[in-house]
């Protein structure tokens, strides 16, 4: 806000010199950018990006181009119109590398996406866009005090993930195509070490191996689930299983 205003000062005592000049002496944009910062104040985001969208399209200069077309990210994003938001700062951030607010940007995009993310069986786009954004943050940015909170978001993410991918493996088994289940259970181990359902990953591994033929395979992913999480709730299910089938 006060940097805002500390251009716009500026801006105006460019136009107006020396001299002392009312309102209707102002240029059309300095105008269009006061009334936006009225709006933004009053928790009217729309009518504040309609007068900053003026400012933009007038080409007044390169400041408060830019400084409006800042704003207009930031009002989507108060106004909780989080894809509207994630458009216009991601069109900030390439238009303007390595600006002063970039940090900003970051954070309040990675934001923006995580108001995206969806349920396992859906698009999981929106959830790695957050994560490629606060990964970037934490990058680029290794001293911004956000980045604790930006692991967290990650973190949260990265289980996100790996939650989809074990709904797939689920449909993949259920559906009696155990290869496939296999490819997606090897595959969550490898990329998100750190899930926290790695019991029920383990269930399903040994059931798809030995479903597909593989006994040895089998009695490895059961031997890791009864040795390394022996206080699961899922030990009686995969004893009864084995029960049944070995």
């Amino acid at each position: 806000m006060f940097r805002a205003l500390a251009i716009l000062c500026l801006l105006l005592l460019a136009a107006c010199s020396s001299k002392t000049v009312d309102q209707t002496e102002l240029d059309p944009a300095v105008i269009n950018f006061q009334e936006g910062e009225a709006a933004f104040e009053s928790g009217l985001y729309q009518d504040a990006i309609a007068s900053w969208e003026k400012v933009r399209e007038s080409y007044y200069s390169p400041e408060l181009t830019t400084l409006a077309e800042f704003k207009i990210a930031e009002a989507y994003f108060l106004g909780e119109d989080y894809v509207e938001a994630s458009v216009a700062f991601e069109e900030f951030l390439k238009n303007y590398p390595g600006h002063a607010r970039s940090a900003d940007v970051l954070y309040q995009l990675g934001i923006a996406y995580t108001h995206q993310m969806r349920s396992h069986d859906q698009d999981q786009g929106p959830t790695r866009r957050a994560l490629n954004t606060f990964r970037m943050l934490k990058q680029s940015f290794p001293d911004d005090p956000r980045n604790v909170e930006a692991q967290g978001y990650i973190a949260s993410g990265l289980s996100e993930l790996a939650a989809s991918e074990m709904s797939v493996a689920r449909f993949y088994y259920k559906t009696k195509h155990y290869g496939a289940a296999v490819l997606r259970l090897e595959g969550l181990l490898r990329s998100y070490p750190d899930y926290d359902m790695q019991d029920e990953v383990y269930l399903y591994l040994g059931q798809a191996h030995l479903k597909n033929g593989n006994r040895d395979k089998a009695s490895e992913a059961f031997n890791t689930l009864f040795k390394q999480f022996s206080g699961s709730e899922y030990i009686e299910t995969a004893q009864e299983f084995i029960d049944e089938n070995f």
